[in-house]
């Protein structure tokens, strides 16, 4: 799930682990804990891209 949560794709992907979360125990809300990783996928992507194109200037 942590995987599933890394992917950029702000919040589908955190909202696919929260359901994956309470199929498995009805009482578990992971809805914050998994948009920390997908925040930092996407600040990945950012830096990601900007050093590609200062290599490529």
């Amino acid at each position: 799930m942590i995987g599933a949560a890394g992917v950029s794709a702000v919040p589908d992907s955190a909202r696919v682990v929260q359901n994956m979360g309470l199929q498995n125990d009805p009482t578990n809300h992971l809805l914050m804990h998994a948009m920390a990783p997908n925040v930092s996928g996407v600040i990945g992507s950012a830096v990601g891209a900007g050093i590609l194109l200062s290599f490529l200037m």
